[in-house]
């Protein structure tokens, strides 16, 4: 009995993770999309160049989407464990690497997000201005967006082990294995087309491409694993019932 209480609290653990996860992520994306780069390759006027000496004139607008940003990183990172948590045994080789590289997912992103927002404006409101042109979002060349670069690399690597975490034996499962899946392949392929056709000076393509490719997958697999965690926890519940009536 204790082990299916057990069970059910790590499919629970799992179920508000996946749900949660999808909705800061679409709140996140809200925020992002407000925050429109005014610099960089994909601004439509009025745009910044270097020394981006304007960055206060977008304080704090283009940094609320950090700090949900922040959040989500936290719920994805117990989104992944509680998964790994939920696997078959024999499975759970791949769940455990996906802890792995969403450890370190989490990590470079955490680190570049805050140090974003608890540095940049300070530093700048301050006038201590050396140096911020390297490590300002608006640099499409800067430690920013390379970091964000890596760590939705990482993020979808994570993504690709999950996947391959979830069984085959029915429909549901079927999907959210290549479903998590996807947004490798599609990662991988725009790193590609980015630096074949751009060469190193990518600015922020790939790293807008790659934020999408990954927050698209995770608002989709989110719902579903909720879907797919509370369908077992009803089963559960349903074999739990049965064995205290026999009882």
């Amino acid at each position: 009995m204790e082990a299916n209480n057990n069970n059910i609290i790590t499919m629970s653990v799992g179920f508000y993770s996946s749900l949660s996860l999808s909705i800061l992520t679409i709140i996140t994306f809200v925020f992002a999309m407000i925050a429109v780069p005014p610099a960089g390759p994909y601004c439509a006027g009025d745009c910044m160049s270097y020394p981006y000496r304007d960055i206060l004139s977008y304080y704090p607008r283009d940094y609320y989407w950090m700090y949900m940003a922040v959040l989500q990183l936290l719920v994805y990172l117990i989104f992944i464990i509680s998964n790994h948590f939920n696997v078959l045994p024999e499975r759970r080789i791949f769940s455990f690497i996906s802890v792995a590289f969403a450890l370190i997912s989490t990590s470079v992103l955490l680190v570049d997000y805050f140090l974003q927002f608890a540095v940049v404006p300070i530093s700048v409101m301050k006038g201590e201005t050396e140096g911020i042109a390297l490590i300002t979002q608006y640099n499409g060349r800067g430690v920013f967006v390379v970091l964000e670069e890596l760590g939705y690399i990482l993020m979808s690597i994570s993504f690709l082990f999950l996947g391959l975490a979830f069984s085959l034996k029915n429909r549901l499962e079927r999907t959210i294995r290549w479903i998590l899946i996807l947004p490798f392949v599609l990662t991988v392929f725009s790193f590609a087309f980015y630096s074949i056709k751009f060469g190193i000076d990518r600015n922020y393509r790939f790293e807008v491409t790659a934020v999408t490719i990954n927050w698209l997958g995770i608002i989709v697999t989110g719902i579903l694993i909720s879907i797919y965690f509370n369908r077992a926890i009803k089963l559960m519940n349903k074999k739990l019932h049965q064995t205290s009536n026999i009882d």
